[in-house]
């Protein structure tokens, strides 16, 4: 809008010498009128010598033929935020002197070719310009859109309904610098649809349904100085396809999967310093760009696989501490003399699954070493590499295994405890072939992505640390659908049979210690079982809820920064690996009894040397787990095969020993 509108202190009667009636609620200044926001339906009839109207915000629906006749005079006219949707082929009729024309943000489809006939000075300062945003035009005129308007040389039809540009449209444009075509249908272009545009400067055609690029199309496009065709989805780009674009300073290619980039299609563009890719992986096919973008995913940055400090000072910690405890674990339960042998394989086998997740980041970590401060280098070829593939597919395969396992080891535990009496618990054949069967599910779940590369495309390799959460909409559908198969279906669900189970569990304790009065401090020992069983849960939630949330908005279509990812993976996803030897084995009853037991014999061996002390003193282990160290009664030190019902217990020793192992 002109300067001059900022300005209009004045009402209209002080200019009746200029204007002979004007409407109550516009406001004048000299030969300039402004109605904006004026409730008008018609356009107002107002002095002829009039040289700016502004209609902006007003009730319009249509303009009538020969509707501006009488001020031929006019310069500028805004017409912006009316409900217009009929535009008579005569409605500029003797706007000779007309420079400026807003039409935007309106209801019009269709333009009849001759309706700009007589606009042959359109022209803003010295930018001629046609304003047509955002209106709802399905097509553009046949041929000679600018026969009238020699002069044109800015065309904005931002935000309209374009499906197809046809060879003759622009033939004319020959003056047009500036063509914007964003956000339009527009599907295909023609080898010669800008052939005319000689002079074009600026093309943007961002956000079509483009999915193929004519060869030659911008071979005549000689002074053009940028060129966004950025969320397209464009399926590939020829090699010499900018080839023609000796002069090109900023292309953007944001939102397009370029499947096919090479160093040979920018390699031409020896005055282009801006360039905007969808991956910032991309950038190091065109390294003598001064300015590229994005430099980061979140995840991984130009120079890092790992993006932040923190990240990759934590990962190592993170890894280390997932194998040692797991692998302590391991090495340690054959010497845990527990009653239930097959409980305890169940855990050797989870922890064997839980370490490797801490083997996964260990080679993250490694990676992000090996490619310290030149990542960009090597980004696309390590994602697509078979390390990366195999990479993920540990991740998945601990992930899942795990989760199979909780869900197994709590239904085992929940049936114990629930159903104590029905003797329901697994035999060793059974056992086994569970874990067997388990294991071999995490194996399918996890390799299955690697079979079908139509389908599944880069599954595990759109991000750096290859695990495929798959936030971006832009993904393979084939592993939008898998992902959400796996994180909404099978682990959600064994998610709420673990937090169902642990609470009644809990629950049923609970109503036996108060009817049997089976323990004389059960409300201490009640408490104690209730936070064991919190924070059992707590640390299943704590690392799976955030991964359902991200799922859920991702499938919203909600925008979800890599960042996130990067975080999930390193510090959310670790948790259950990194805490179930904590929680199933470290605090548990037996291992503290054999901790206790080491001690004091080392402290028998060092005072007396006396191997029948160290005999006389070593308890022997009996796997009521679910009851802290320093609350144990010399009753609870029988032999492992005693069953004690002199109180009137509900369960049995071996049973007890279910709930925690």
């Amino acid at each position: 809008m002109s300067p001059s509108l900022q300005n209009l202190p004045y009402l209209c009667h002080f200019l009746y010498l200029v204007v002979d009636s004007v409407p109550k609620k516009c406001l004048c200044r000299g030969l300039e009128l402004d109605c904006s926001d004026a409730s008008l339906h018609t356009v107002p009839l107002v002095s002829s010598n009039i040289t700016m109207i502004s209609l902006q915000r007003n009730l319009l629906t249509k303009l009538a033929a020969n509707g501006f006749k009488k001020y031929q005079d006019l310069k500028y006219l805004y017409l912006q935020n009316n409900n217009i949707s009929i535009v008579s082929g005569h409605a500029f009729r003797g706007l000779y002197n007309l420079t400026k024309l807003y039409l935007s943000h309106n209801k019009i489809t269709f333009l009849k070719p001759y309706v700009f006939q007589d606009l042959h000075k359109l022209e803003w300062l010295y930018v001629p310009v046609l304003d047509l945003m955002y209106n709802t035009l399905t097509q553009l005129p046949a041929k000679h859109l600018c026969q009238h308007m020699s002069r044109l040389n800015w065309l904005d039809l931002e935000g309209n309904d374009i499906h197809n540009l046809r060879n003759a449209t622009f033939i004319s444009c020959k003056s047009l610098t500036v063509l914007v075509l964003r956000r339009n249908r527009i599907t295909s272009l023609n080898e010669n649809s800008f052939a005319a545009l000689q002079r074009l400067a600026e093309l943007d055609l961002a956000n079509n349904k483009i999915e193929w690029l004519p060869p030659k199309l911008f071979k005549d496009l000689k002074e053009l100085s940028k060129l966004d065709l950025s969320y397209n989805p464009i399926q590939k780009i020829q090699a010499d396809q900018f080839d023609y674009l000796t002069k090109l300073n900023s292309l953007s290619l944001e939102g397009v999967e370029i499947t096919n980039i090479q160093r040979r299609m920018f390699g031409p563009l020896r005055e282009l310093s801006h360039i905007y890719f969808k991956k910032f992986q991309y950038c190091g096919y065109a390294p003598h760009v001064r300015s590229c973008k994005p430099n980061t995913d979140g995840i991984s940055s130009f120079e890092n696989l790992l993006a932040s400090i923190i990240q990759r000072v934590f990962v190592w910690v993170v890894s280390a501490v997932t194998c040692f405890g797991n692998i302590f674990v391991i090495c340690m339960r054959p010497y845990i003399r527990s009653e239930n042998k097959l409980h305890a394989l169940s855990i050797m086998s989870l922890c064997c699954a839980d370490c490797l997740m801490g083997i996964y980041l260990f080679v993250i970590a490694a990676f992000d070493l090996k490619y310290r401060g030149e990542y960009n280098k090597h980004a696309q070829l390590w994602m697509d590499s078979i390390h990366c593939q195999l990479l993920g597919s540990l991740a998945i395969l601990s992930t899942e295994v795990s989760v199979l396992l909780l869900t197994y080891l709590t239904l085992e535990k929940y049936i114990c405890i629930v159903y104590p009496f029905r003797f329901l618990k697994p035999g060793k054949y059974r056992t086994i072939s569970i874990l067997v069967l388990i294991w071999l599910i995490g194996f399918a779940v996890a390799f299955i992505p690697l079979s079908n590369k139509d389908f599944f495309q880069n599954y595990y390799g759109t991000n750096g640390v290859c695990f495929p959460l798959h936030s971006e909409q832009s993904e393979s559908t084939g592993g939008q659908i898998y992902s959400v198969i796996i994180f909404l279906g099978v682990n959600l669900v064994a998610f709420i049979i673990i937090v169902f189970s642990y609470g009644s569990m809990f629950y049923n304790v609970h109503r036996t210690a108060i009817t049997a009065m089976e323990i004389r401090n059960h409300v201490k020992k009640e408490i104690t079982l209730a936070k064991r069983f919190f924070f059992i849960v707590f640390t299943d939630a704590l690392c799976w809820i955030p991964i359902f949330i991200l799922k859920l908005l991702s499938l919203l279509q909600v925008e979800i920064p890599g960042s996130i990812t990067s975080w999930v993976v390193i510090f959310i996803l670790p948790i259950n690996s990194a805490l179930n030897p904590l929680l199933y084995t470290l605090t548990t009853r037996p291992f503290k009894e054999m901790i206790h037991q080491v001690w004091h014999n080392y402290k028998q061996r060092r005072f007396s040397g006396s191997k029948d002390s160290q005999k006389m003193y070593g308890p022997s282990f009996i796997c009521v787990e679910m009851w802290p160290i320093e609350e144990t009664s010399p009753e609870l030190t029988k032999p492992a095969h005693y069953t004690d019902f002199s109180e009137g217990s509900m369960f049995t020793n071996s049973e007890r020993q279910n709930l925690y192992t």
